[in-house]
């Protein structure tokens, strides 16, 4: 299974008010497992960015002056999120960001007009209010709930935001063997960002065959008498046995 984890910083919260993304940090999990592949892209807004959203993500219009407008990646990103599930976090918002943007393309562009048009969508803050009705959710509350360790995010940012949300996610819904999203590092350095989980390790051991005495073998032909008589002699059970005879006598 692949998903990729995704997040957006925005110039302001109303894409309706014809703000636009930023910012787009999306890493790929394959298997539940962090394959270290990326997405991420500063994108020029091509207008000014709110004074509120900058004091959440620190990103200024100088920033990214030198950025592509989201025309020039938007195939890219498509490309790289195209057959996935998408693990967005209050995906709402960013959903309605990406297809607004998406949207203004031309249609000479022959890109899709919708994120979810080769993707589908998983609501990790619908599946939080699930899991903690009445609790705080954000993804400050999650990471404090689940020992995630998030003492670099002194400011928003969509690349450290998804990477983020993948340990949260994978430990909201089971964890995993190691969760080390940046591909090539040592343990010792992928420690210093957050905390890891250990691999149970399975131990070197014969694995113990208890066959049947012949009294459960008795027992088991009554529950199978009783069971043929109940169905009118349709004993799947039976019939299965017959079969794996017939298949052994064909065999010799």
């Amino acid at each position: 299974m692949r998903q990729i984890v995704l997040d957006t910083e925005t110039t302001g919260l109303e894409v309706e008010r014809g703000h636009r993304i930023i910012e787009i940090g999306a890493v790929e999990l394959v298997n539940r497992r962090a394959t270290g592949r990326k997405f991420h892209k500063y994108v020029n807004p091509e207008r000014e960015i709110d004074e509120g959203a900058k004091a959440v993500h620190g990103i200024s219009n100088a920033d990214l002056a030198g950025a592509p407008r989201f025309a020039e990646i938007a195939g890219a990103l498509l490309e790289f999120v195209a057959g996935a599930e998408l693990v967005i976090h209050n995906a709402t918002f960013d959903v309605g960001f990406l297809d607004a943007e998406l949207a203004r393309l031309p249609e000479s562009a022959g890109l899709a007009r919708r994120i979810t048009a080769d993707c589908t969508v998983l609501d990790t803050l619908a599946l939080a209010r699930e899991m903690h009705p009445g609790q705080r959710n954000n993804l400050d509350a999650l990471c404090k709930r689940y020992g995630i360790d998030n003492s670099n995010r002194e400011l928003h940012g969509a690349l450290l935001d998804a990477r983020i949300l993948a340990d949260v996610y994978l430990a909201m819904t089971g964890g995993q063997g190691a969760l080390a999203l940046d591909a090539g590092r040592s343990p010792a350095a992928a420690g210093g960002e957050r905390r890891g989980v250990q691999a149970l390790v399975r131990p070197d051991a014969g694995l113990l065959v208890r066959t049947a005495t012949p009294e459960e073998l008795a027992d088991h032909e009554r529950m199978l008498d009783l069971v043929a008589k109940a169905s009118g002699g349709r004993c799947v059970f039976r019939q299965c046995d017959m079969d794996r005879v017939r298949a052994a006598a064909n065999q010799q």
